[in-house]
């Protein structure tokens, strides 16, 4: 028996593991999805997003002081390397092997001057070859700065906050209006399933995993119902600007009743009473155009 009642609780919370969530039944099908923008990635009250078409910046690292820069001279010259790499060769076996003051034991003294000279050459040739290298890897002495210290070396990332997107013009209590507004008709385009009416509402991107998440429904013979959308409580978290493009992120909590349908009967969910659900909604517009949705995080 107690195997029997071990088998049915873990056969029951299967169930509940597999049935359909609401929370991930919604418009936005539960997940962080979307394009902020700049701030895609950035960190913001609600969880990060997991599907968007905006890919992650890895920034360059920069090269430290004392580290070899990358791509040398002779690195981004093979030719020059092959040049150098033969002329001294040639010069070194060549006076090693064809110099008659390396042969005869009885050299006179302009041999003797002359040996001088080539070892003086040959000196003067890996002094020149060792500098070239070592500047061509980094490792020059930097330009004084002021009081005769090192020059300064600008930190990693200086280049990308000067494309850094910047603080938008104040939110208004008429967008505020236009986001409750957004909000409520979209869940009712979703709830018909009506992706005609989802285009002029959102970003092309968020039409796309709008389609995505209704299609997974009729595949299984389902539809969301969200209707009686009533805003509760909207707070503006973040807004900038990129360009001609303004940006807003609102965490909004809303309230609306809230089931899956199947064959005309509520298969998960209340279709009478009201649920309450928070989420951040980031909105865009172009210069002079209307708010149009660009993002959904789950809270």
């Amino acid at each position: 028996m107690l195997r029997i009642g071990g088998l049915m609780a873990a056969l029951a919370f299967a169930v509940l593991m597999l049935a359909p969530d609401l929370a991930e039944a919604r418009a936005g099908g539960g997940k962080s999805s979307g394009s902020r923008g700049y701030n895609t990635y950035q960190q913001t009250p609600a969880k990060p997003i997991d599907r968007s078409v905006t890919q992650r910046q890895s920034p360059a690292p920069a090269a430290l002081p004392g580290q070899p820069a990358a791509g040398g001279f002779l690195q981004r010259s093979p030719f020059m390397t092959g040049l150098m790499g033969g002329l001294l060769g040639a010069g070194l076996f060549g006076m090693l092997f064809h110099n008659p003051a390396w042969a005869a034991e009885g050299s006179n003294a302009g041999s003797t001057v002359g040996l001088l000279l080539q070892f003086a050459l040959i000196g003067l040739a890996l002094w020149f070859v060792v500098g070239l290298v070592r500047r061509s890897f980094g490792y020059a002495p930097a330009a004084a700065g002021a009081g005769g210290g090192p020059a300064a070396v600008s930190p990693p990332g200086a280049a990308a906050t000067r494309d850094a997107p910047e603080p938008g013009p104040e939110i208004t209590a008429e967008d505020r209006q236009e986001f409750g507004k957004l909000l409520a008709a979209i869940q009712q385009a979703w709830s018909e399933g009506d992706l005609a009416r989802l285009r002029p509402l959102a970003t092309p991107e968020m039409v796309s995993y709008f389609a995505e998440d209704l299609a997974d429904l009729a595949s299984r013979g389902e539809r969301n119902v969200v209707r009686d959308v009533t805003l509760v409580k909207g707070d503006v978290v973040d807004h900038w600007i990129e360009g001609d493009r303004q940006y807003a992120t609102a965490v909004m909590t809303w309230r609306a009743i809230d089931y899956l349908e199947r064959g005309g009967a509520a298969v998960d969910g209340d279709d009478k009473a009201p649920s309450e659900a928070t989420e951040a909604w980031t909105f865009l517009r172009a210069s002079g155009g209307k708010w149009l949705l660009s993002a959904i995080q789950q809270v």
